[in-house]
């Protein structure tokens, strides 16, 4: 199964009822903006932890009818992420949002040793984008968490990824660890990184993957370019994910499509308890409604898991 637009992807999410959000300092016009168009699709059911006052100025200037949504006075941010964590430990939401805090405070607040959402795993970003004129939406890692991964550290953001999207009920994913170019070298660390990577996809390491790599871009995305270049390739230059070697290339190809190619984009941080909505204030609400769905589409795993229990 593929994914060829947001629209595909919201529809999914919401055939699986209203997701309980906990929302830490939602006491932000650009957050609510985008609770209320996830309420009014039906796809989630907020919590909203704030400044109680503030939260319903917002509210009503941006006509989100608070009769129906819990609001959780707690004025100060810190606080009030404390308490969405809360929240989620004490199984009363089953996705976690960040509002107006710090993302550093927010992090330690999920972090925490006392009920905090660790697992053990490496937390890292998956964005994915929606762009004009392509068939399918792409997947990109880890351009938002960790700076510069080591192999390691990789091989859990590359099986963070691919858990993820076996569970939304995509097959097979096809996986292009990025470079500058094809030819490993030890000058270029990247380059050995993703050849390492793709021998353990051969290893079996990645079951549902094909991981390959290094692939420069092109490659990745075009069958032509792997043609004129003359390489071999399962994945034909169709790929659905792309591992980035660090975050400042995920960061930069990430709003190359945004901002040249007029793309949509969403994320969420995996490798908590639950997925973690944690966007940028330059999101415009779309993308925050569309990472809401991300998260959401997580449960399809954890509702099947409890159903084989």
């Amino acid at each position: 199964m593929r994914f060829s637009n947001f629209g595909a992807l919201l529809a999914k999410a919401k055939s699986l009822g209203r997701a309980r959000v906990a929302v830490a300092a939602a006491a932000d016009r650009e957050v609510l903006e985008a609770v209320k168009l996830a309420f009014h699709e039906d796809l989630i059911q907020p919590v909203l932890v704030g400044d109680a006052r503030r939260i319903r100025e917002i509210a009503a200037a941006i006509e989100l009818d608070l009769r129906h949504v819990e609001v959780v006075d707690e004025a100060e941010p810190l606080r009030a992420a404390h308490a969405a964590v809360d929240a989620v430990a004490d199984h009363k939401a089953e996705l976690l949002m960040k509002g107006l805090v710090n993302s550093s405070d927010f992090l330690r607040a999920v972090l925490r040793s006392e009920r905090g959402l660790r697992t053990g795993r490496l937390l890292s970003h998956l964005a994915v984008f929606e762009v004009p004129g392509y068939l399918r939406l792409l997947f990109v890692t880890d351009g938002g968490m960790n700076i510069a991964p080591d192999l390691g550290q990789k091989k859990e953001i590359l099986t963070g990824a691919v858990d993820y999207l076996h569970t939304i009920g995509m097959e097979e994913i096809k996986v292009a660890v990025l470079t500058a170019n094809e030819m490993p070298s030890p000058k270029m660390p990247a380059t050995m990184d993703a050849k390492a990577l793709a021998e353990m996809n051969r290893a079996g390491e990645f079951a549902g993957a094909i991981v390959e790599g290094p692939l420069a871009l092109d490659c990745a995305v075009s069958a032509a370019a792997l043609k004129h270049k003359g390489l071999p390739s399962e994945i034909k230059g169709e790929a659905d994910l792309f591992v980035v070697p660090s975050i400042e290339v995920g960061n930069v190809l990430g709003k190359s499509m945004v901002y040249f190619g007029g793309a949509t984009m969403a994320g969420i941080v995996l490798g908590a308890q639950v997925p973690i909505v944690l966007t940028s204030r330059n999101d415009p609400p779309r993308s925050k409604l569309m990472s809401l769905a991300m998260a959401a589409l997580s449960r399809v795993s954890r509702d099947n898991l409890q159903c084989a229990r």
